[in-house]
Parts: structure tokens; C-alpha cells; sequence
């Protein structure tokens, strides 16, 4: 279909296999026919279309925030996460970015009563304002300099087949949504992750402190995902174990593997299981040092 697709991928098994699945899930007659109302592709985000070492984009938003909640009232020392931000407790951050529950869950709690009350335009303006300015502190470049080229061209390709593509991430849905129609070419609407629950005050709706719903990690990505699309995805993508259980819902999942300490970052935290399951279960692994010619847009 036009141009060659995936051309900053290098030849090879991982290419091979995405491309025989969405060419064999549109052909009529073929096994591996997918329906055009279930070509639904679910995507990850960090570490999945953009770099997320050394933390995702989205930390130094969040933890600016609290710490700047914190200065305004220093008895939040006494509670979770505030007294790791004042302490410096690297252990709570690890424990967060190993996906502890209790971590996670006083985190959650924090960044829901930081922004309550606040509207959607204004989250967005502050969301805005924090990515003009933010330049990844190895590569010095900005988020969008980020973002895998490979994983573009991969959207593209799903897209001229007839699948619908969906970003399902931990991360806060409303971050995403201010960059998402700049850099992945998706309507917001597109756009699943940990969210708010809104209240219409005084005529406006504002955030509230609650969370819609589960986290997005783990079991609570496939959730996500039947409840905005009514189906479990056709094609799914991710790069560690919470991603784990959205993989397994997918016909076709693809595991990316970092393992490209130059053009980018080679680490297997938090990832062990995945890539377990992946041996098992036959997924698709991508190698970012041997599958991608180009790694990022910024380059190389």
C-alpha cells in the first residue's frame, strides 16, 4: 500500500511477523482474519512510543507539583508521598517505579487532591507550560524529540490496513491528551489512561480528588479498554509486566525490549515477567538495538 512500510525497521523475524499479521488480518478467507469493526490496536505509552528513562516525562510534572504543595504547607511532611519528596527517599521511588500498590496508591491519592478543583483548561495550560520549557536531561531534547520513529511508522502502517489505534498508559490521561494530536496523529477521544473523576460546580466541570476507575496498569489496562471501545484488542503493544495482562487480551502483542545502552537505554526492570511470558506465550519481541535502524525522532 504505497510507500514501504516500516522503513526504519531492519529485516528481520519482528518485522516479518507484524507484517504477515495485519497483511493476513485483511485478507477475507485468510486464518488469521480480523473483522474491520475488530481491528482495534491498544498501545502503551512510556517506554512503548517514547523513551521513558530516566523517568517518563510526566514525573517532573507531577513531583514539581507536590513538591510546590509541600512549600506552601510543610505538615504534609508527615504523610505519603510528601515525606519521601522532603526526605529524598530514593526507596519510595523505587518502590513507585516498581509498581508497588501502597506507593502507588498514596501517589495517586496526592495528584488527585494537588489539581482538585482545578479545570481541564487549566491542567492543560500548566501541562503546556511544563512542556515548552522540559529538554530530556541525556539527550537534550524535548518530548518530542522522544518519541520511537519506528512505532510512528508503525501507526501508519496499522492505519492504511483499517485499525483503529488506541494509547492506553498509566500515565495521567489528560497529559497525554495535550500532546497526543502533535505527535501520534490521534484525536483524544483516542487517548485511555488514569484519570479524574469531573463534577460540575458553578457551571463548570473541575477535577475531583477521586479516580475514575482503577489505575491503568496491569488488569486495569484491558478494562480500560472494553469499556471505551466495547472490545478487547486485535493488536496490542507494551514493554513491561504492567502491560503484561493488555498483551494477553490481544490477538497479536508485541513486546518491546530494551537493550540499546547507546542510541537509548538497556535495562530489564519491571520487566521480567513480560518478557517470561512473551517466551511462552510466543508474542512478538522487538530488539531496539537489532529490529530498529532509527530509534527516536530526534535521531539516530
Amino acid at each position: 500500500m504505497g510507500k514501504t512500510p516500516l522503513a526504519s525497521w531492519n529485516d528481520g523475524a519482528a518485522k516479518r511477523a507484524i507484517v504477515d499479521f495485519v497483511t493476513s488480518a485483511a485478507t477475507e478467507g485468510s486464518p488469521g482474519f480480523v473483522p474491520p469493526q475488530e481491528r482495534v490496536a491498544v498501545f502503551d505509552n512510556d517506554g512503548t512510543l517514547w523513551v521513558e528513562k530516566p523517568a517518563p516525562v510526566q514525573t517532573a510534572f507531577v513531583l514539581g507539583k507536590l513538591a510546590a504543595r509541600l512549600e506552601e504547607d510543610p505538615s504534609l511532611a508527615r504523610e505519603r508521598p510528601y515525606r519521601a519528596i522532603a526526605d529524598r527517599d530514593e526507596s519510595y521511588f523505587r518502590a513507585l517505579n516498581e509498581q508497588d500498590p501502597d506507593a502507588v496508591a498514596s501517589m495517586v491519592e496526592a495528584v488527585g487532591a494537588a489539581w482538585e478543583g482545578t479545570t481541564l483548561a487549566e491542567y492543560e495550560a500548566e501541562a503546556t507550560r511544563y512542556l515548552a520549557s522540559w529538554r530530556h536531561e541525556r539527550f537534550g531534547v524535548p518530548y518530542s524529540g522522544l518519541v520511537y520513529q519506528p512505532m510512528l511508522e508503525l501507526f501508519d502502517h496499522l492505519r492504511a490496513y483499517g485499525w483503529r489505534l488506541f494509547v492506553c498508559s498509566g500515565g495521567g490521561r489528560d497529559f497525554m491528551r495535550v500532546i497526543c494530536e502533535d505527535i501520534w496523529g490521534l484525536p483524544r477521544e483516542n487517548v485511555i489512561g488514569s484519570a479524574p473523576e469531573f463534577a460540575y460546580r458553578d457551571g463548570v466541570l473541575v477535577r475531583r480528588a477521586a479516580l475514575h476507575g482503577p489505575v491503568a496498569l496491569g488488569p486495569g489496562k484491558p478494562e480500560y479498554v472494553l469499556a471505551r471501545t466495547g472490545r478487547l484488542p486485535g493488536f496490542a503493544a507494551g514493554n513491561d509486566d504492567v502491560d503484561v495482562e493488555l498483551l494477553r487480551s490481544a490477538r497479536f502483542a508485541l513486546l518491546v525490549v530494551h537493550d540499546d545502552d547507546v542510541r537509548e537505554y538497556a535495562y530489564a526492570d519491571c520487566a521480567e515477567r513480560a518478557r517470561a511470558e512473551a517466551e511462552r506465550s510466543g508474542w512478538t519481541t522487538v530488539s531496539v538495538k537489532n529490529d530498529w535502524k532509527t530509534v527516536t525522532t530526534a535521531g539516530p
